[in-house]
């Protein structure tokens, strides 16, 4: 189930977005595509976030530089489309300046989380995935009613659907949970609990800005979805011409 897109334009450039994800991409052709395995290993090393080191008193700038780093093409291409699918109708509500501090203070609130997870840990842990999840907490919360187009594929069924981002981030963000406490018995290399704390703090820092806009009046003024014109997507129709069957 791959979320592709919502119904929901904003109000004004996104350019805070687009700038974050083209610095992701920047970091990602710079470094992964240079150099080599082993090499990627030690970098991750020195820029990811190490909880064992932070303990240690080392290795505190991995804290933000993690959250431009990726694993590899999915990890990157994954978080850019979940940071274009949500990033833009928040900043439009936060403003620019806003937007930009709201997603460092996200990304630090995951740190926080999967670091109290285990701050013992020799793993280094990279991507925009704890920041994006405050995004994905604060869309919730402002635009629980909003539409976003999902891409489900069973085996060889394809299908489009549009569902409210209540029900596609509430599937997230308990899979999220579900695998975070799994985590110790089975094992893996996904952060959960970044996850978690970059969804939880993402939501309570939106509260202000929800309850300045009336709370509960302010889902009935909108309807729960972002307050301009819904973006409406169907398939053209060809133009090629059609021949008709001739009668035998």
């Amino acid at each position: 189930m791959f979320p592709i897109r919502d119904h929901n334009p904003s109000g004004r450039w996104p350019f805070v977005t687009y700038a974050l994800i083209a610095a992701n991409v920047a970091v990602f052709a710079l470094f992964n595509l240079s150099l080599g395995e082993r090499d990627l290993t030690y970098f991750f090393y020195d820029w990811g976030f190490v909880s064992r080191f932070v303990t240690e008193g080392l290795g505190l700038h991995g804290i933000v530089t993690h959250m431009f780093l990726h694993g590899g093409w999915m990890h990157l291409l994954g978080n850019m489309l979940f940071l274009f699918i949500f990033g833009d109708n928040l900043e439009d509500e936060m403003g620019h300046v806003g937007f930009a501090l709201f997603y460092l203070l996200s990304g630090l609130a995951a740190v926080a989380l999967q670091y109290g997870s285990d701050p013992v840990s020799d793993i280094p842990m990279v991507g925009a995935s704890g920041a994006i999840a405050g995004v994905m907490g604060g869309y919730l919360l402002l635009f629980p009613k909003a539409r976003v187009d999902v891409l489900i594929i069973i085996v060889i069924f394809f299908r489009i659907f549009p569902i409210p981002a209540w029900l596609v981030l509430g599937i997230w963000f308990g899979l999220q949970l579900f695998n975070g406490a799994m985590t110790p018995l089975a094992g893996g290399g996904v952060a959960y609990w970044a996850h978690v704390g970059g969804f939880v703090a993402g939501a309570l820092m939106t509260v202000p800005i929800w309850l300045r806009r009336g709370g509960f009046g302010f889902w009935n003024r909108t309807h729960g979805v972002p307050p301009h014109p819904e973006a409406r997507y169907q398939l053209s129709r060809s133009r090629v011409p059609q021949v008709p069957r001739r009668p035998r």
